[in-house]
């Protein structure tokens, strides 16, 4: 058998530790949750472009005067989203001892929609986010008719509408500023205006960035065309001369 150990109270050091550690442990819940020491009592918002720190302050909704420890960021976050549709992401951090921080990146037009005689701008992902009076410098058109096309039914607007903005956004930014409007007619169908008068036929936005460079070197080649069709990059034509 093995030899029976003695039975050791705990000694006045150790109860003396233990007590503290459990006292120091109340005091912590007690200040994060029921002082006022750390309390919500301010928000402020950074990152803004277009919209206001005031705006974003107010769609977020934070509730003050509670313990900032128990502030949900992720509900937060999920209301700026969708009260603010601008906005792409948030991030919303705890900036103790009083205030949350508000980080906001917002989206970018890459393209814009005419509607109403105002503007929908739509970024890079396709997603229409905001309605604007006029539109923004540089940014170009896109008009969408393609109601009657074939490929509608297949591919539906929202993947018209991501197969432009995927053409505009591999755009060099040279070429990119020449556009006024990028018309589709269907998925294989699309169509850059450019300034000047002049028009690209570009087909389907497979290949971009080959069909980018070689209008790129085209425009420079025959600087008084007012046609060009790249739609198949390794033949491509020149009229209008």
């Amino acid at each position: 058998m093995w030899p029976r150990l003695p039975f050791r109270r705990p000694g006045r050091r150790g109860l003396i530790i233990t007590l503290t550690l459990a006292l120091l442990g109340g005091f912590g819940v007690w200040a994060l949750y029921g002082s006022d020491w750390l309390r919500v009592s301010g928000v402020k918002a950074s990152g803004t472009r277009v919209l206001t720190s005031g705006e974003v302050v107010r769609a977020a909704a934070v509730p003050l005067h509670t313990p900032l420890a128990s502030v949900d960021t992720d509900a937060i976050a999920a209301r700026l989203r969708h009260r603010l549709p601008r906005i792409k992401s948030v991030d919303v951090v705890r900036s103790w001892p009083h205030t949350i921080a508000l980080k906001v990146t917002e989206r970018e037009p890459e393209l814009v929609m005419p509607e109403g005689g105002k503007y929908v701008e739509v970024d890079a992902e396709g997603v229409r986010f905001a309605t604007v009076p006029a539109p923004p410098k540089g940014v170009p058109a896109l008009q969408l008719a393609a109601d009657d096309a074939p490929s509608l039914d297949r591919f539906g607007p929202a993947r018209l509408r991501r197969a432009a903005v995927e053409v505009a956004s591999d755009l060099p930014k040279t070429l990119h500023n020449q556009v006024k409007t990028l018309r589709v007619t269907s998925y294989d169908a699309i169509t850059l205006d450019l300034t000047g008068k002049r028009t690209v036929v570009w087909g389907s936005g497979e290949n971009s960035p080959r069909k980018a460079a070689v209008l790129t070197a085209l425009l420079k080649a025959a600087r008084d065309a007012h046609h060009f069709d790249v739609s198949v990059p390794s033949a491509p034509a020149v009229s209008g001369s």
